[in-house]
């Protein structure tokens, strides 16, 4: 815990992390710019919507970038981490419409998950990284279902899959998309939690999520072409 606010203490790291905000929104607003948009599904997110409830909409961590700039400006609160990556992180998808509820499944969990949950009670769409902010890839933690319980609303999953793009060598292989390239969101059908759900029915329910959520991605993948 200690490493995670030594940045917060060194002048260098705090100018560090808002020089990466301040290079990181226009680059990715420009290559957002360039990209090729196809989706399926949008229609779901509606239907929540038209319903009076907000979606939890879960991703994988590996897809930021692109989901970053697709779903921009749509009043979405983001759980981002307290550490150093979390900080710099926060500065760029401030800027696109974001606002954040900070904290991780490693330090300030439960505070975090509170924010959420005050700020889907508001009236607010909930983005939350299924496997983040550090893993495993592609295991999802139970913070969604938790806040789809508590709320009342559904959980949303989503993937996006760019062509081409290059990966990067990290825990959850991000995805980014090279300029002009073809992108595909899919987004699946709601995933219910009932409000009296025992620890049995959540890992149900977790273990559904995340096979229906890998489910999506050669449905981009089909959808790409």
């Amino acid at each position: 815990m200690t490493g995670e606010l030594d940045w917060k203490r060194s002048r260098s790291k705090r100018l560090q992390a808002s020089l990466i905000g301040a290079v990181g929104y226009p680059t990715i607003w420009l290559l957002g710019r360039s990209l090729r948009w196809r989706v399926s599904g949008h229609e779901i997110l509606d239907g929540v919507h038209a319903s009076g409830r907000y979606p939890v909409m879960a991703f994988w961590h590996g897809r930021i970038l692109p989901s970053m700039y697709y779903f921009r400006h749509r009043d979405i609160v983001v759980i981002t981490s307290d550490n150093f990556d979390g900080e710099w992180t926060a500065k760029i998808i401030h800027r696109f419409g974001y606002t954040t509820a900070r904290g991780s499944t490693s330090r300030n969990a439960a505070r975090a998950a509170l924010r959420a949950k005050r700020r889907m009670e508001e009236g607010h769409t909930v983005g939350i990284t299924l496997d983040g902010p550090r893993g495993p890839a592609l295991v999802a933690q139970p913070g969604a279902l938790w806040l789809a319980k508590v709320t009342g609303n559904p959980i949303v999953p989503f993937h996006v899959e760019a062509r081409p793009s290059w990966t990067a060598p990290s825990w959850d292989a991000s995805q980014i998309p090279y300029p002009f390239s073809r992108v595909a969101v899919v987004i699946g059908e709601p995933i219910e939690i009932p409000p009296d759900a025992d620890d049995a029915v959540m890992e149900s329910k977790r273990c559904d999520l995340e096979a229906h959520l890998n489910a999506l991605q050669p449905r981009a993948l089909e959808l790409l072409g």
